[in-house]
């Protein structure tokens, strides 16, 4: 079994160790560890983060391998520094059998550049009138514990009661897709000053906020667990704070985008920042980054939306939503959190490994980087600086909102089971 030494990163931001990495494993932690028999990596002045955990990722197959597959979703993973990510169900057939789930978890296996974890539809073809086979595809070999229509909303009370009330018997959970389909219908853009100068149809606030309050309230009644998909207001957060404070087993994520951009880009009409749900205020992003960093907003994910050119370069109105931000997210994270004061590595660590592999059971991630513990790694230059190049992205898609602005920090290193996925930046 080949030995690898990482000499002198500084793991979650702190003090330089090296760390000795034999085979699968983590064997040694330390200062002035041997190199015999080693490969060695020069991390002087890098940080080394546990393995990334994505709990919110498209990867398009089956059915949209123009947009994603598998194997290119999972190398743009690696890219970012990811070791594990979940894939949602709104694939073609969508993801609501036991067969699907296993095809996909199989596919990644077989891409060896990171693991994936299928996440089940919440009901049959997200049509949000009949359960899905929850217990089936808890019980295949790909072992499901999310669940999710994401893409749209589990809008009737009583299919999203009894959907807690199944999960909760094998402790799964349900990750709610958070939009009132009626206060939508038509909306293109957050609702709001923009919107109305634009003459675009406004996507309110409260039709995330409305949901979110009946589902935690049934979360509460069931005594089960629910997570919000990409929260995105500041009316949201104060909803899921509240929650909380009563013991509600709630759980809430983030997206990049929505820790930086604003919906004032929207007046460029460039389809790039389409995206669901829209971009809002200032005001919600700085309460979004302020909700991250007290905890009541629990993890960043990345809600990795790829879509082919000639979904995105059209008119707006015609233009599909979504963003891609595998590639992109760590260095968002950092601009808009570490950067900031507000976060440090250790809390990145937190928000972006730790917690996504304890919400979603992700076997092997989100493990402290100690003696004993999986080699899942990454590493990251956080003193670069530079423009994004969506040329080379390993995703099949282009669609980024950052093309050609800084940001700092870069994936250099990033090792699955002790396998080099990415070496100095490149793919293995």
């Amino acid at each position: 079994m080949s030995k690898t030494l990482i000499r002198g990163a500084k793991v979650l931001g702190g003090e330089p160790q090296d760390v000795l990495i034999d085979g699968e494993t983590i064997t040694q932690v330390g200062t002035g560890l041997s190199a015999e028999g080693a490969e060695v990596v020069e991390a002087a002045g890098k940080v080394l983060l546990p393995g990334l955990v994505d709990l919110h990722t498209h990867l398009r197959e089956p059915g949209r391998e123009d947009s994603e597959t598998v194997l290119t979703g999972t190398r743009a993973a690696a890219s970012g520094g990811y070791t594990s990510v979940f894939a949602m169900a709104n694939t073609f057939p969508v993801a609501d059998t036991a067969g699907v789930v296993e095809q996909v978890w199989r596919l990644g296996q077989e891409s060896g550049y990171c693991d994936v974890q299928p996440i089940g539809a919440v009901t049959v073809g997200l049509e949000g009138q009949k359960l899905a086979e929850l217990g089936a595809m808890h019980e295949s070999a790909a072992g499901v514990t999310v669940f999710s229509d994401d893409g749209k909303c589990v809008h009737d009370a009583v299919i999203m009661r009894r959907a807690l009330e199944y999960v909760k018997a094998f402790g799964g959970v349900v990750a709610q897709h958070a939009q009132e389909p009626r206060l939508t219908e038509g909306a293109e853009m957050n609702e709001g000053v923009v919107s109305a100068e634009l003459g675009l149809g406004g996507w309110p606030a409260v039709a995330e906020e409305s949901i979110i309050a009946r589902d935690v309230l049934l979360a509460e009644h069931v005594g089960s667990r629910v997570h919000i998909c990409h929260l995105s207001t500041a009316g949201s957060v104060e909803i899921v704070r509240w929650a909380k404070s009563r013991g509600i087993r709630v759980t809430a994520e983030v997206t990049p985008h929505h820790l930086l951009l604003t919906d004032e880009l929207v007046r460029s009409y460039n389809p790039v920042y389409k995206v669901n749900p829209p971009l809002r205020t200032e005001r919600d992003v700085m309460a979004l980054r302020e909700a991250l960093a007290d905890g009541t907003i629990d993890i960043v994910a990345t809600d990795h939306a790829p879509h082919p050119h000639e979904d995105k370069d059209c008119e707006w109105a015609a233009a599909a939503m979504g963003m891609v931000g595998l590639e992109t997210a760590l260095s968002v994270v950092q601009e808009t959190m570490v950067d900031t004061g507000l976060l440090d590595w250790a809390g990145v660590a937190d928000r972006m490994s730790f917690t996504p592999a304890r919400i979603g059971r992700a076997e092997g991630h989100g493990r402290p980087v100690s003696a004993g513990e999986p080699a899942n790694l990454t590493l990251v230059d956080s003193a670069y600086r530079g423009p994004v190049d969506p040329a080379g992205f390993a995703s099949r898609s282009r669609n980024t909102p950052y093309e050609g602005r800084e940001l700092p920090g870069r994936v250099t290193h990033t090792w699955l089971r002790g396998k080099a996925t990415l070496v100095d930046g490149k793919l293995t």
